[in-house]
């Protein structure tokens, strides 16, 4: 297989239509890259800013479908890499895709898988690639990237499985999302900067190869998202977005490391914004709290995605405007007996039927609803700050709202 770009494709493909696709800015912020837009898609619509909740294995964590719409949600997230191991692309792809396989409506997002190969693969955590470098003893299963693609192990039951451009479009084709994204490496914070930009270049040939796999086979159901890498290196990420300018994708991810610490993230979203189709969406991969979301707005982050909301919903923190941390550990005594709800306001059925004092009694005798009404308390509390985020914008509010959400 030649690994140069194809560019009797490309000339061609600069015209790959997304027909049942479009997104349309409507507001820009004078004082920053802040913006208001609307996303159309074969299951609907939806305005951005907005956040992208987290099914990786076809579930939204402890939520029925339909808790996560009543929570306000328009758009989740299922995972390539999970999903091709179990129960296999085949299978969803016969079940009806997977807007029918797990009984949601709206519209759906799948990651190529690049970088769950990483994490997974290597050994390592999402925590090592985004700026908080914990470390975890997780056995490696990666067995080789090369040119063609990953190698690697399937944690389910050992056996060798390879990812490559063009497999990842034609099992993104079979789970049937609205969005697929191309396949690239994900590098961590510690490698050189040499084997960041050979491997940034690798991504890049790989994201042709992915347009190509996907023009093949385009019928108008899906659009295709490509993805910035380059590491903590101004100079490649820079590089690396204005390649996705030069190709004929629908939206842009921001992917790879974010660096050490949150303003060396903020920095390096920065360099990526200028150099990027400013007419396409922009997705934030992997990035969620109140602080990361309110920055990255106003740098022109259209949606973001992260599986926080429903992780700490787990292990008994319930997300909340204005408090410590951005959230209430339920699991501390003083809520034994607190007989207010979480937040009545949001209108919410798990914000506003349940005492603190209750989900403490069921966190504490590590009952399963504890957990399933916290989630759905996070995810409206989620959809609710997009919202505000975006009358804000709109309303030049958002250092004000801000500082309602995040107390200095």
């Amino acid at each position: 297989m030649s690994h140069q770009p194809d560019t009797q494709f490309l000339s061609r493909a600069g015209g790959i239509s997304y027909d049942n696709f479009s997104f349309n800015v409507s507001y820009k912020d004078p004082k920053s890259r802040a913006r208001l837009g609307r996303m159309e898609t074969p299951h609907g619509g939806f305005d951005t800013p907005n956040f992208i909740f987290c099914g990786t294995k076809a579930s939204i964590k402890g939520l029925h479908p339909h808790q996560v719409k009543e929570a306000g949600a328009d758009f989740i997230l299922a995972n390539t890499y999970h999903l091709m191991i179990q129960p296999g692309a085949d299978l969803v792809e016969k079940m009806g895709g997977l807007h029918k396989f797990m009984g949601w409506e709206g519209p759906i997002l799948t990651d190529s898988g690049g970088f769950q190969i990483y994490c997974m693969g290597e050994g390592v955590n999402a925590d090592e690639i985004k700026h908080r470098n914990n470390k975890t003893n997780r056995k490696q299963s990666l067995t080789k990237i090369t040119e063609e693609g990953a190698s690697f192990k399937s944690y389910k039951d050992g056996s060798n499985l390879f990812l490559s451009p063009e497999s990842a479009m034609e099992i993104q084709r079979k789970l049937g999302p609205d969005f697929v994204v191309q396949l690239d490496e994900c590098t961590a914070m510690h490698v050189s900067e040499r084997y960041t930009e050979d491997s940034m270049h690798m991504s890049h040939r790989w994201g042709d190869r992915s347009l190509k796999a996907f023009d093949e086979k385009h019928n108008g159901a899906q659009a295709v998202y490509g993805v910035v890498q380059g590491g903590i290196y101004k100079n490649l990420r820079e590089q690396s977005a204005a390649y996705t300018a030069s190709r004929p994708f629908f939206g842009t991810a921001l992917g790879g490391t974010f660096g050490g610490n949150f303003d060396q993230f903020f920095e390096i979203v920065s360099w990526c914004m200028p150099n990027l189709a400013q007419e396409r969406p922009v997705h934030l991969l992997g990035i969620g709290t109140f602080k990361d979301i309110f920055e990255c707005v106003r740098l022109g982050i259209d949606t973001f995605d992260c599986v926080l909301p429903t992780r700490v919903a787990r292990h008994g923190w319930a997300l909340m405007k204005g408090a410590p941390n951005e959230r209430l550990n339920l699991l501390n005594a003083k809520y034994k007996e607190d007989q207010d709800p979480l937040w009545p306001e949001l209108g919410n059925p798990s914000s506003s039927l349940y005492s603190k004092g209750y989900l403490h009694h069921l966190f504490k005798a590590k009952e399963q609803l504890a957990g399933q009404i916290v989630a759905q308390h996070n995810v409206a509390v989620m959809t609710h700050l997009m919202k505000e985020i975006r009358k804000a914008i709109k309303n030049d509010t958002l250092d004000a709202l801000q500082k309602e959400w995040i107390p200095e």
